[in-house]
C-alpha cells in the first residue's frame, strides 16, 4: 500500500475510534434531551475519555501503526491531541456548571458524591499530566521520574474517567454500555502491561554489549554496540531506537537516539550522543563490555524511504547522528548521487565528525557547508545562522527534485524547513527528525 494511502488509513481510523462511542451510546434507550450544552458536555466527556484511550496506543510503538509517519511525529501529534483532550476535560464541567450552577456549589461545599469525586480527580490528574509534561525541563523533573509519574497519571486519569461515565450512567445506563467503557479502559490496561512488562521480557532475550566508547567533538561519545547471543537487527539508515544502558528493561530508563552506523555493517549499531540532559550528561562514563538492551528500529527518516536523483542534508549540533549514517551508507554502497550537507554549529573545533565528514567527501560526490555561529578569525566561509541566503548561495539548480533531511534543535529545524520551502524545494521532499521527543 502506498504511504499515503497507509498514512489516510490510520489518520481515519484514529477519528473512527474517537467518535465511535459518541454513536454507540446513541443505540438503544436514550434518556430525555436536557438540552443542547448540556448534551454537549457530555459529548465532549465522552470524546475526552475516547482520545484519553487512544493515547495508550498511539504511544505503544506498534511499528506498523506508525511506519507511514514516523514515531517522532506520532509522539508530537500525541502532544497536541493530549493538550486538546484536555481543553475538552475542562469544557466538560464548565458547561455543566453553566447549565446547572448547583453542581459548582457543591463541588465548593466539598460534598461530592462518587460520580463527582471520580470525575474531579480524573481532571486533576490530566492538569498534573499536562503540566508536568510540558513544563518538565523548567520544574527541573527529571526525565526517569517523569516517565513513571507519567504512566500512573494517565492510568489514573484514565480509569477514573470511565469510573465517572459508568457512575453517571447518563446514556450508559443498559449493562451493555457499562460494559463497553470498562472493555475500553481494560485494553488500556493491556496496552501498559504489553508495553511494560512483556516487551521488557522480550528485549531480556536479547541482551547487547559495548564495546567501544569514543570521544567525539562537541562533548558528545559514540557508543558501539554488538548484538550477545542474537542476530540483532536490521535497521535504515537514519533510523533511531530505544536505549537502555545500567538498568533493567523494566526500570523505564530507555532513551531515544540516533542511530550514527553505517545500516550496511552487519553486528553492529552505534549511537552518537551529546552530553545534553539528566542522562546524557553522563554518558563519557560508561564503559566497554556493560550490557545494554536495544528496542528498535524506529523511524522513516531516511534516504532508503526516499529515494531521490540526490539529497540535501541540514544538520544543527548531534543532529548530524542520523545524517552519518546515511553518509557512511551510501559511501559503502559506492553511491555517487549528488550530496550536499548544511551544518550549523557554534565554533569550528566543536564541530562532531569533522575529519571524518572530509574523509566522505573523498568517497562520495558531497559538498559541505558549514555555518558557524562563533567563527574563528580566519573563517572564510558561512557566518552566523542558517537563514534564506545561506541556502540561496548553494543550494544547487536541480534544488527541486532532491529529497532533503533536517535533524538538529526545534528552533532550527523551523528556520530550515520554511528557507528550504522558499528555495523552491516542495514541502513534500522535506523531512525532518523532532530532536526533543518530551
Amino acid at each position: 500500500m502506498h504511504p499515503y494511502l497507509r498514512a489516510t488509513f490510520w489518520i481515519l481510523l484514529f477519528l473512527l475510534l474517537v467518535q465511535a462511542p459518541l454513536f454507540v451510546l446513541l443505540l438503544g434507550p436514550k434518556p430525555a434531551g436536557d438540552g443542547f450544552w448540556f448534551d454537549l458536555s457530555l459529548a465532549l466527556g465522552f470524546a475526552v475519555t475516547a482520545m484519553m484511550a487512544i493515547m495508550f496506543l498511539l504511544t505503544a510503538r506498534f511499528q506498523r501503526a506508525t511506519a507511514p509517519f514516523g514515531i517522532d511525529l506520532v509522539y508530537y501529534f500525541h502532544r497536541l491531541a493530549s493538550i486538546g483532550a484536555f481543553a475538552f476535560a475542562t469544557l466538560h464541567p464548565l458547561l455543566l456548571f453553566h447549565e446547572e450552577p448547583g453542581l459548582l456549589r457543591v463541588i465548593l461545599a466539598g460534598t461530592l458524591p462518587l460520580h463527582l469525586w471520580t470525575g474531579l480527580v480524573s481532571w486533576v490528574a490530566m492538569a498534573a499530566l499536562m503540566i508536568s509534561s510540558l513544563w518538565r525541563k523548567p520544574l527541573r523533573i527529571h526525565y526517569d521520574a517523569w516517565r513513571v509519574v507519567h504512566v500512573l497519571l494517565a492510568l489514573t486519569a484514565l480509569l477514573l474517567a470511565v469510573a465517572h461515565i459508568v457512575a453517571v450512567g447518563h446514556y450508559s445506563a443498559t449493562p451493555w454500555k457499562t460494559w463497553l467503557w470498562l472493555g475500553i479502559a481494560l485494553s488500556c490496561v493491556a496496552v501498559v502491561i504489553r508495553v511494560r512488562l512483556i516487551k521488557p521480557v522480550q528485549l531480556l532475550r536479547r541482551p547487547w554489549r559495548v564495546t567501544r566508547v569514543i570521544k567525539e567533538r562537541g562533548s558528545s561519545w559514540t557508543l558501539e554496540l554488538r548484538p550477545e547471543g542474537h542476530g540483532g537487527f536490521r535497521y535504515l539508515p537514519g533510523q533511531f531506537a530505544w536505549l537502555t544502558l545500567r538498568s533493567s528493561p523494566f526500570a523505564m530508563r530507555e532513551h531515544p537516539f540516533s542511530i550514527s552506523s553505517s545500516a550496511d555493517t552487519p553486528g553492529v549499531i552505534s549511537f552518537t550522543i551529546k552530553e545534553l540532559g539528566d542522562f546524557t550528561n553522563r554518558i563519557g562514563e560508561i564503559q566497554a563490555g556493560e550490557k545494554a538492551w536495544i528496542d528498535g528500529p524506529y523511524g522513516t527518516f531516511s534516504v532508503d524511504i526516499s529515494r531521490a536523483p540526490g539529497y540535501v542534508f541540514v544538520a544543527g549540533g548531534v543532529g548530524i547522528a542520523p545524517i552519518m549514517s546515511m553518509l557512511r551508507t551510501l559511501a559503502e554502497r559506492g553511491d555517487l548521487r549528488p550530496l550536499l550537507l548544511f551544518y550549523a554549529y557554534h565554533t569550528w573545533e566543536r564541530v562532531t565528525f569533522r575529519e571524518e565528514l572530509e574523509a566522505l567527501c573523498q568517497r562520495l560526490n558531497l559538498d559541505i557547508v558549514y555555518v558557524l555561529s562563533e567563527p574563528p578569525a580566519d573563517w572564510q566561509g558561512e557566518r552566523g545562522l542558517l537563514r534564506d541566503e545561506v541556502f540561496a548561495r548553494h543550494l544547487p539548480d536541480d534544488r527541486a527534485v532532491r529529497e532533503c533531511f533536517i535533524c538538529g534543535p526545534t528552533p532550527m529545524i523551523a528556520v530550515a524547513e520554511t528557507a528550504l520551502a522558499r528555495q523552491g524545494i516542495p514541502p513534500t521532499h522535506i523531512h525532518s527528525e523532532i530532536f526533543d521527543l518530551v
